[in-house]
């Protein structure tokens, strides 16, 4: 019986030569690609040894067409000018859609934070992305909820900014959002004290269960308030039996979730490529993933 491989390679030599009947081309294609996301933080090693050009060319190659970056820096992304990522991206067949990036903030320093983020957002207007996320804020035993109030007053601020630009700007959680200050679960107060038309938070499914929350339930109680979605496992997406997918992307459909992206931290084999590779491949076979 003739193998997938074997397959594989005498269709090939068929194209070659021109013998290859429409039918099996179309056999060979099976059902579209999902519109499958990416954040490129899954590569990071790669993006160090080989450059970005490189990590680019292996994501499209394994089938993801919706890309987030985490390589911004002092106008640039990922070292290139905005306009050249992006021709890079979009001429590999993928669309860039959102951005990582951040700044600590100080009352001291907000003058010189929002001059950050002016030419920040100048950078991704330019690389067109749809979405502007913070990944990170500081939290650890002495935050107060005084503390908590400013970082949803400073990320008001920023989220008008990017609106000017027709940008959103996002939060994306970890699992210390679900520790308690004074008696009120962080994330909770997050939610119910920021701009809701100006801030909207890119929930990481994986750390709101490792905090102890469902996912599902936040997705279905502030579907107003999640616009895009990290898919994330223990390494590989699927491979650890831990996380229950299905009921989450049910629910990311029904709110109309449009974007959303593999992170993958962690590797097995310590291959970051063949572990993002499983992950898409998993995404991709799977019935209940839009």
């Amino acid at each position: 019986m003739q193998n997938r491989r074997d397959f594989l390679k005498s269709a090939s030599l068929m194209l070659a030569g021109g013998l290859v009947a429409p039918q099996l081309l179309s056999s060979c294609a099976g059902k579209p690609a999902k519109y499958i996301g990416l954040q490129l933080y899954s590569l990071r090693d790669m993006v160090k040894e080989s450059g970005i050009k490189a990590v680019l060319e292996a994501a499209s190659k394994m089938g993801y067409k919706n890309l987030e970056t985490a390589g911004y820096d002092n106008g640039k992304i990922y070292g290139l000018a905005p306009a050249e990522f992006k021709k890079m991206v979009n001429d590999l067949g993928m669309k860039c859609t959102s951005a990582h990036l951040g700044q600590a903030f100080t009352k001291e320093k907000e003058a010189e934070v929002m001059a950050w983020w002016d030419q920040a957002i100048e950078a991704h207007n330019e690389l067109g992305v749809k979405y502007m996320v913070q990944p990170w804020m500081p939290v650890n035993d002495q935050t107060t909820l005084d503390d908590l109030k400013m970082y949803c007053d400073y990320f008001n601020t920023v989220g008008y900014k990017t609106a000017a630009a027709s940008i959103a700007f996002g939060y994306h959680n970890h699992d210390f959002e679900f520790r308690k200050i004074d008696g009120q679960l962080i994330y909770d107060y997050l939610l119910d004290n920021v701009s809701p038309n100006h801030v909207f938070f890119q929930m990481d499914v994986y750390w709101v269960t490792r905090g102890g929350q469902d996912p599902t339930t936040y997705l279905k109680n502030r579907p107003s308030q999640f616009r895009t979605i990290h898919i994330k496992d223990d390494k590989e997406i699927g491979a650890s039996g831990n996380m229950n997918f299905q009921p989450i992307f049910e629910q990311m459909k029904a709110n109309n979730i449009k974007d959303w992206y593999v992170e993958v931290e962690q590797y097995t084999n310590n291959d970051p490529v063949a572990s993002v590779q499983e992950s898409y491949d998993y995404l991709n076979k799977a019935a209940y993933v839009y």
